[in-house]
């Protein structure tokens, strides 16, 4: 499947009822070592920041650490579709080295990436990427 197929199928903002599926098709790709194009995986995420569920910024995040490449391709404001706050206080009570991390690279990235963030802009700027609206 592409980057085209996904948003044909469940469109940029899917319904919440498509998120297992999301899901899946999201983990599929972080283990898929042979994928050189990104598009996907960052479309993947985008439809689950659309979503909007705080459990699925460690899945984001995963999708982030991928490579090197992915630590770039994939916008830092994807980790927080639920909100920066929301997502900060979620990291904040889950235990483990890899929320340590993401809720470290988040503060980090506070002062330069969520300064006046607004989900409904990056969805919309999303959107124009992707031509849809």
């Amino acid at each position: 499947m592409n980057e085209e197929e996904i948003l044909e199928l469940y469109g940029l903002n899917p319904d919440t009822k498509h998120r297992e599926r999301v899901r899946e098709l999201l983990q599929q790709e972080i283990e898929n070592q042979e994928a050189v194009d990104h598009e996907y995986l960052k479309t993947l995420c985008i439809m689950l920041f659309c979503i909007g569920n705080v459990e699925d910024t460690g899945l984001i995040w995963e999708a982030k650490r991928k490579n090197q490449d992915t630590g770039s391709y994939i916008d830092v404001q994807l980790l927080c579709g639920a909100g920066y706050e929301k997502t900060v206080t979620y990291l904040e009570q889950k235990d483990g080295d890899e929320a340590g991390e993401q809720l470290n690279y988040l503060r980090q990235c506070e002062l330069y990436d969520f300064v006046d963030f607004s989900k409904e802009e990056w969805v919309s700027n999303y959107k124009q990427y992707y031509k849809l609206s």
